[in-house]
Parts: structure tokens; C-alpha cells; sequence
């Protein structure tokens, strides 16, 4: 989407699918959720984790800050539309001995799935860019169709 929408450009291939790896994916997430340590879920899929983390905000009212991958190109951090992937909260702290054996089960399931993040405050902070308040990024996504369809530029 970000490609599309930013480059205008619609040529290479789609992101491979490996089903084997989605499903032990999707199988270790909902046995995260039947455990009660997540407490919120949302695939990543058009725009990436940058429009994922703006949705879940917007839906919960809660901020949060995810610091970026140091050294890393921007673009496909926040917009990459790979397969299988998920953003999860989690009721458990990122020190703790449970989250130590989550990732000891994800390592040996072969699903890469760090922490990047905390979620918290009022505003959504991706990387260095400015944090925006949650309530600015809600009134731009409900407000926009309205003003489309009275005409509004």
C-alpha cells in the first residue's frame, strides 16, 4: 500500500507465503490469548505495523511508544506487508521470566517476534518521529469520509 499509495508504483512480486510457518504462528498466538497474557491482538496485513499500532490506538485510546529498529531502513519497518504477522500486547513485563519462556517457545518454533515496544500515555510516537495524539488520529480517520462526501476540501 505504501508503495501504491506514496510511489505510485504497483510492479514486483507479492511478499512470499510460507503456510507451514503461518500456521505455527497463528497457532502460538491464540495459545497466547487462551493463556490470558494478551490482552489486546491485531494483524498487521495493508500499510503495515505503522497502520496496525495507529488502529489499535484508535480503538483502545491508549498510546504508545515503539522506538524503530536502529539501523534499519524506516520504510519497511513501519509499511513491510509480509505475511503472518500479528501485534500483541501483553499483560507481563519484557524483564520477566514468563516472557523468557515465551521467546524460549517462539525460538523453538522458529517465529521471530520481539518486543518493541510499551504502550501507555496519549500519543502514538513511532521511531523519532513526533508522538501524535491518539485523539488527532482519531478525529482524522472518522472525519475524513464525511468531509469527502460533503465536498469538503
Amino acid at each position: 500500500a505504501y508503495m501504491r499509495d506514496i510511489h505510485g508504483r504497483t510492479d514486483g512480486p507479492p511478499p512470499p507465503v510460507d503456510l507451514d510457518h503461518e500456521k505455527r504462528v497463528g497457532d502460538h498466538v491464540r495459545a497466547l490469548i487462551a493463556s490470558g497474557v494478551v490482552t489486546s491482538a491485531h494483524d498487521v496485513s495493508d500499510g503495515g505495523i505503522a497502520v496496525a499500532l495507529a488502529e489499535m490506538a484508535m480503538a483502545s485510546g491508549i498510546g504508545a511508544t515503539v522506538p524503530g529498529l536502529v539501523g534499519t531502513d524506516p520504510i519497511p519497518v513501519w509499511f513491510g506487508e509480509d505475511q503472518g504477522r500479528y501485534l500483541l500486547t501483553l499483560s507481563i513485563d519484557p524483564q520477566s521470566q514468563e516472557w523468557d519462556d515465551i521467546r524460549k517457545e517462539q525460538s523453538k518454533l522458529g517465529i521471530f517476534a520481539p518486543w518493541i515496544g510499551s504502550t501507555g500515555g496519549s500519543d502514538l510516537k513511532l521511531g523519532e518521529a513526533r508522538g501524535i495524539p491518539v485523539s488527532e488520529l482519531t478525529a482524522a480517520h472518522e472525519s475524513w469520509f464525511p468531509r469527502f462526501m460533503g465536498n469538503e476540501v
